[in-house]
């Protein structure tokens, strides 16, 4: 029964995708949960200091030895995970936290099969070093043409630390030497800067770039949303009975 309604949410036999034709058209082929290009990265991304990134990068080689049982070759990331999340901090743009790359652009650089790529990326994430957005983005076709409106691209990534892998870094977090002048002033820049594009974010989207916890700050995306459209059918609904209002009475 369970699977029955999974397929009809889904759009599989038995149901329709989301703005799917009246001539059955195929369904959309992106994954649950994916957002559309552009709509979603402005608050899930944050620029980030080069010593930030290294921290992370450091941490997780730290967490891969604390982890690794008597007998073991590998930890909870393994070496595939550390060789992607170097590449992956090597990739990040410091001043955006832009970070987007395909899998198959992981495998080439990496020469690892898929399977070994996609096992690193759920690692990384399950002990908290990396999360994604799922994206999609609409397809040019005809009007009346067959098949889907939407496809799958690649992944919207964020570095980060988790607190039980910061605890291995120990002295070195205390012990690092004072900013030079220009990088803290960059750094109050970029300070600056986030402030004012979280206070420019709409409910929906503000929580992605306010709450370290990503499934809560989902959540409470979807209850921003869901704020937004209360308002703004308020707004609506105030808006024509001032219409009604300013219509001269006939007799």
């Amino acid at each position: 029964m369970m699977r029955e309604i999974g397929a009809v949410l889904d759009g599989g036999p038995g149901g329709r995708a989301a703005g799917a034709g009246r001539r059955g058209r195929a369904r959309d082929p992106v994954r649950r949960g994916s957002r559309l290009v552009g709509t979603c990265e402005g608050a899930w991304w944050r620029p980030v200091a080069r010593p930030e990134v290294r921290r992370v990068v450091l941490a997780a080689k730290r967490y891969e030895l604390a982890g690794r049982q008597a007998g073991r070759r590998r930890g909870p990331l393994g070496h595939v995970g550390l060789e992607v999340l170097e590449l992956l901090a090597n990739l990040v743009s410091y001043r955006s936290g832009r970070l987007e790359p395909s899998i198959l652009y992981l495998m080439g650089k990496l020469r690892r099969s898929k399977d070994a790529v996609v096992r690193a990326l759920a690692a990384l994430r399950e002990h908290g070093f990396l999360d994604w957005l799922r994206r999609h983005e609409k397809v040019e076709v005809l009007e009346d043409a067959p098949g889907p409106r939407v496809r799958q691209v690649s992944n919207a990534y964020r570095l980060s630390l988790p607190a039980r892998a910061a605890q291995l870094l120990g002295h070195w977090l205390s012990s690092s030497p004072p900013l030079p002048d220009d990088v803290a002033q960059e750094r109050e820049d970029r300070a600056a800067w986030l402030r004012e594009h979280k206070a420019a974010l709409p409910l929906s989207e503000l929580p992605l770039a306010e709450v370290e916890d990503d499934r809560l700050a989902r959540v409470l995306g979807e209850l921003g949303r869901a704020v937004e459209a209360k308002a703004r059918a308020a707004r609506g609904a105030q808006a024509d009975r001032g219409e009604e209002r300013g219509r001269p009475a006939f007799s």
